[in-house]
């Protein structure tokens, strides 16, 4: 039986210790990992509570991120509950991995610390590794705060594991914003949040001899259309199970989650769409803005990156006049993902909001109240004319001369 771990009614946390903390609750029975910044500490905290037997699981030291999703692959595969933790090039070393757990049905929990992506180097965070796990088959969930990287995590396990659904989940939360910084957290009692998360049930484990089966067959042109046709059709089917445990969440935290937060967009004109820390900076400006100016803005923060919510966003955005999609990515020579998605979610609502595309915070650059209000004001003043005034694509809080991309013609 595990130690019994002393926890306070209210935290101070961190991103990390947050997450780690749900792994213990969660009684995660392998995490196979290799530290990188910035996600390290959630690992070793893991491996600390090993140690001191407030777990009794697995932790496997390996001799790279992807011998660590290689071997959370074969302990899920095995009949166990299976988690690890990543960031930047560790997960870009992860990648083809990702797509075995996925393609296996595996329900591992892969909690990401965003971080760009050399070169050049950088260990601070933007979202450049969430957006190179976009299209892996992995159900991606992002978290805003401590708060949230605590209970997002605890709810992967839940949607996960559950049976109609059997995917593996990212929880993404922002490296060193939020991986680094203590806040106040209100952690569940040990016993409510595992009968939340429940016991593992295992699926067609290797373990059971009774009923011998394989994974990683190969199926050529005959079967693998199918195979990844059921496997993104249970991806898009996942949405019903996601809102039943986040109202499941909800029950014993009263705390509300959606696969899309909407902030002040009841009578909002102009939004600003983004992800991780940003969403709340973004609330703070349109707060200020309508207070100060009479400026109807409002915030949208996809929950859910995948499977992306292309309804919930297009109902939450249907009726605004200029929306501004921030990307914290570098687009590689495209728009950013972000913008991508949502333009394609509004194409076909009937009031064709204008949108443009911010690309900011690459390597962890700062972004304030004040750019988030200069971006208010100018789809005000898109909203205004009727049209877009500005190129479509910017890069926000870059040094040095104004930098034209995709450019918008201008009467």
């Amino acid at each position: 039986m595990a130690e019994k771990y002393d926890l306070q009614e209210r935290e101070v946390w961190d991103g990390n210790f947050a997450a780690s903390q749900a792994l213990r609750q969660a009684q995660v029975d392998v995490v196979a990992a290799y530290p990188i910044t910035p996600s390290t500490p959630i690992v070793e905290n893991y491996g600390s509570y090993v140690a001191n037997g407030y777990i009794d699981g697995e932790f496997v030291m390996v001799e790279s991120e992807h011998g660590a999703m290689s071997g959370c692959v074969g302990a899920s595969a095995a009949g166990g509950r299976v988690a690890t933790a990543t960031s930047s090039q560790g997960f870009a070393l992860m990648t083809e991995v990702l797509y075995q757990a996925s393609g296996m049905r595996l329900p591992i929990v892969l909690t990401v610390v965003n971080r760009a992506l050399a070169s050049p180097l950088n260990v601070r965070g933007d979202h450049s590794d969430m957006y190179l796990g976009r299209d892996s088959g992995w159900i991606q969930l992002d978290c805003f705060n401590a708060q949230e990287a605590y209970d997002m995590t605890l709810c992967a396990f839940k949607i996960g594991e559950n049976h109609d659904v059997r995917l593996p989940v990212m929880v993404h939360q922002d490296g060193f914003i939020t991986s680094h910084t203590a806040q106040n957290v209100y952690p569940l009692r040990d016993e409510v949040a595992y009968g939340f998360v429940g016991e593992f049930k295992p699926v067609d484990d290797m373990l059971d001899f009774s009923r011998p089966v394989t994974y990683g067959a190969q199926t050529e042109e005959d079967w693998h259309f199918e195979h990844k046709a059921r496997q993104h059709k249970a991806l898009m089917d996942s949405r019903s199970i996601i809102d039943d445990v986040l109202a499941q969440f909800k029950e014993i935290s009263g705390r509300e989650y959606k696969r899309v937060e909407s902030y002040m967009m009841e009578d909002a004109e102009v939004a600003i769409v983004a992800l991780g820390t940003t969403v709340e900076t973004c609330i703070v400006a349109a707060r200020e803005l309508r207070k100060e100016e009479g400026i109807k803005a409002g915030v949208v923060a996809p929950r859910c990156f995948r499977p992306f919510p292309f309804d919930k966003i297009r109902d939450a955005l249907g009726n605004v006049k200029a929306i501004a999609c921030l990307d914290r990515s570098s687009p590689g020579g495209a728009m950013g993902a972000l913008f991508n998605e949502v333009s394609a979610a509004i194409y076909t609502t009937d009031a064709r909001p204008l949108v443009t595309n911010f690309v900011y915070g690459l390597g962890g650059r700062d972004f304030s109240i004040a750019e988030a209000k200069r971006i208010f004001k100018e789809q005000k003043a898109h909203a205004d004319a009727g049209k877009i005034t500005t190129d479509i694509q910017q890069f926000s809080g870059l040094r040095g001369p104004h930098l034209g991309f995709f450019q918008t013609k201008r009467s």
